[in-house]
C-alpha cells in the first residue's frame, strides 16, 4: 500500500464529474478500505442539517446501527465539537467510545471542512490495536481535504 499511489486514485474519483457526489464518496470508502489492510470499516458522516448531529452517509465495512450520532457522543461526535483529529490506538480504553463491534480494535476520524466549518468526517475502525500512523493521519487530510471540493 502506498499512500502516494491512493492519493492519485482518490483525486481521480473526486474529479469524476460525471458521478453524482454520493457515488465517488461510495468508491472513495471502496478504494480505501481494499487498499489499506488495517482500514476494516471506511465511512463518512455529516452535519444532519441544522441539528448538533452527524449522519451516516456512504461506507464500506460491516454494517452499524450509528446512522445518527449526537454532537459530543462517541469518537464521531467529540470530533464534531472539536474540530480536530482523533486517533483511538485501543477503543477499550477509551471513555467515550460508541461501540459498533466487539472486533474493532481501534478508530481514527477526520473531520471534513469547507469555508472552515466542520461539515462532516471520515470514520475508519480497524480491527487491529494501534495500526494508525502519522502517515495514515496525513493521508486521511488530503483524502478530506479532496472531498471538501466536492461538497
Amino acid at each position: 500500500m502506498n499512500f502516494d499511489i491512493l492519493k492519485s486514485k482518490v483525486t481521480e474519483i473526486v474529479s469524476n464529474a460525471n458521478e453524482k457526489i454520493e457515488n465517488r464518496l461510495q468508491q472513495i470508502c471502496e478504494v480505501l478500505e481494499a487498499e489499506v489492510s488495517h482500514y476494516d470499516w471506511v465511512g463518512f458522516y455529516f452535519k444532519n442539517g441544522a441539528k448538533n448531529e452527524l449522519k451516516l452517509g456512504p461506507y464500506v465495512g460491516d454494517p452499524t446501527d450509528h446512522i445518527i450520532i449526537p454532537f459530543g457522543k462517541g469518537i464521531c461526535g467529540q470530533v464534531a465539537l472539536s474540530n480536530e483529529n482523533f486517533v483511538v490506538p485501543d477503543v477499550s480504553v477509551q471513555d467515550n467510545y460508541i461501540a459498533c463491534s466487539i472486533t474493532v480494535k481501534s478508530e481514527i476520524v477526520i473531520p471534513i471542512f469547507l469555508n472552515g466549518e466542520n461539515i462532516g468526517q471520515i470514520d475508519i475502525d480497524s480491527k487491529t490495536v494501534d495500526p494508525f500512523s502519522t502517515a495514515d493521519e496525513r493521508f486521511l487530510e488530503f483524502v478530506c481535504h479532496e472531498v471538501s471540493k466536492i461538497l
